[in-house]
C-alpha cells in the first residue's frame, strides 16, 4: 500500500517524504497499540485465585476485570487486569499494575523516561513538543512536569540514602588500581528561583528579601600527566559532577560521597581545590582531612591583581596643581626606599607583576580553573595553605 501511495505521488510529480513518514508511523503506532492492547489483556484468575492478602490483615477478594488507559510509547493502548477489592478496610489492590509499574499513572515505564529526559533538558512545554514530533505521542505540559519532577524526587530520596551510609561510615570499599592524583573541587553561585523559594531568606542588601538561592556544585577528576612547563593536565572524560541547592554541611556529604565512589582512599595525593571562600576550606578539613588545598589559579590571580592595583593608587605621588606629570611617577617612590613594610620592598617591578598576574581567561590546555564568578555565600577569599 505504501509503496503504490508512494508511486502516485511520483507519478503527479510531488513526493511529500515528511508526509509519508507521518503517516507510516502514524499506521505503525495504531498497528502497535493495538497489539499492545491484545497482550494487555488478562484472564480472570483460577478459583483458587480469587483472594489476596491485604495490608490490614484480611483478604481481598475478586471484584472482575477493569479496564485502564496507557499511553506507551507506540501510542495509546489499554491494560485489563483483574480487580480485588477489601470488604474491611475497602482498600482496592491491581496486582498487574504493580507488575507493569504503572501504579497510579497512566504512562507506561518507556514514556516516563521519555518525559524526564525532555524534562530536565528544557522548559515543560517545549518537552511536550519534543514528544509530539520526535515519537509522535501527545501528551499534556502537566504530565511532563509531574513525571520530571517524580523522578527527579526517587533520584534525590536514593542519594539521600547513600549519603546517609556515608555519614555513617558504612560503604563499600571500592576496589582498584592506586591512583596518581585525585581532585576534589566546589564552588558555588546564586541563581535566580521563584519567590516563594526565597520567603523567610535574608538578602545581600540589610532589608532587603533574598532574589537567588546558593547553588552548590563540585566535580571530581584525576591527573596523570604533566605539559611541557609542567603543568598539571586534567585526564580526559575523568570528571564526575554532582551539586545541589542545599547548606554547605549538607552539600560536604555529598560531595564526599562522590569522591569516595571515585576512589578517595585508594588516592596517592589528594587534592581539594576551591576559590577561597571560608565554607570551601572547613568542608575540606571536615570531610577531606590531610589533603592538600589549593586555590585555583583565577582567583589567585584575581585577588594578586587587586592587591597590586591598591598598592598602586596608595602609593601614587600627589601631583601639584599646574604641574606636569614626570616620567615614570608612579615608581619614583622605590628609590626613596619610603615603602609600607620591608617585604614589600623586596618584591620585583610593580608593572612586571600587573603583566604577568593579571586575570586572564583560561584557554589554555593547563588545568582549568574552578569557577569565574565571586562565592555568593562569602565575598572575601581567604588564604589557604598551597
Amino acid at each position: 500500500m505504501l509503496t503504490r501511495v508512494f508511486a502516485e505521488r511520483q507519478h503527479h510529480g510531488r513526493t511529500d517524504l515528511e508526509a509519508v513518514e507521518t503517516n507510516l508511523r502514524a499506521a505503525l503506532h495504531q498497528a502497535g497499540s493495538a497489539a499492545l492492547t491484545e497482550l494487555l489483556r488478562y484472564q480472570a484468575p483460577a478459583a483458587d485465585q480469587h483472594q489476596l492478602p491485604c495490608p490490614c490483615g484480611h483478604y481481598a477478594q475478586y471484584q472482575g476485570l477493569r479496564s485502564k488507559p496507557v499511553v506507551t510509547v507506540v501510542g495509546p493502548a489499554r491494560v485489563e487486569r483483574p480487580y480485588y477489592l477489601c470488604s474491611r478496610c475497602h482498600q482496592g489492590q491491581f496486582p498487574a499494575d504493580v507488575e507493569l509499574d504503572i501504579v497510579d499513572t497512566e504512562s507506561s515505564p518507556g514514556v516516563r523516561r521519555m518525559q524526564a529526559l525532555v524534562g530536565q533538558e528544557a522548559p515543560f512545554d517545549h518537552g511536550r513538543e519534543q514528544m509530539q514530533v520526535l515519537a509522535g505521542l501527545e501528551v499534556t505540559t502537566k504530565a511532563v512536569e509531574r513525571t520530571a519532577e517524580a523522578i527527579g524526587g526517587d533520584i534525590a530520596a536514593r542519594e539521600q540514602q547513600e549519603i546517609q551510609r556515608a555519614v555513617q561510615l558504612d560503604l563499600p570499599i571500592v576496589v582498584g588500581e592506586p591512583i596518581p592524583v585525585l581532585y576534589v573541587q566546589m564552588d558555588g553561585t546564586g541563581v535566580p528561583v521563584v519567590k516563594k523559594e526565597t520567603e523567610g531568606r535574608k538578602g545581600k542588601m540589610d532589608g532587603q528579601p533574598a532574589h537567588t538561592r546558593e547553588a552548590k556544585l563540585g566535580c571530581v577528576f584525576t591527573q596523570t600527566a604533566w605539559d611541557e612547563e609542567g603543568c598539571p593536565i586534567r585526564d580526559p572524560e575523568s570528571t564526575t559532577y554532582t551539586g545541589a541547592i542545599e547548606t554547605a554541611e549538607e552539600f560536604g556529604k555529598r560531595l564526599y560521597l562522590e569522591a569516595w565512589k571515585r576512589g578517595w582512599s585508594r588516592a596517592e595525593k589528594k587534592v581539594v581545590m576551591g576559590d577561597g571562600a571560608e565554607w570551601i576550606w572547613n568542608l575540606a578539613d571536615l570531610h577531606f582531612p590531610g589533603a592538600v588545598q589549593i586555590v585555583d589559579l583565577y582567583h589567585a590571580r584575581q585577588h594578586l591583581w587587586e592587591w597590586l592595583a591598591n598598592y598602586i593608587r596608595m602609593t601614587k605621588p600627589v601631583r601639584k596643581p599646574g604641574s606636569r606629570p614626570t616620567r615614570n611617577a608612579y615608581w619614583t617612590r622605590e628609590k626613596s626606599k619610603n615603602w609600607c613594610s620591608p617585604s614589600v620592598r623586596s618584591i620585583p617591578p610593580i608593572p612586571k607583576l600587573l603583566t604577568r598576574f593579571a586575570p586572564k581567561p583560561t584557554t589554555s590546555k593547563r588545568m582549568p580553573s574552578g569557577c569565574a564568578t565571586p562565592n555568593s555565600e562569602s565575598n572575601t577569599c581567604l588564604s589557604a595553605p598551597a
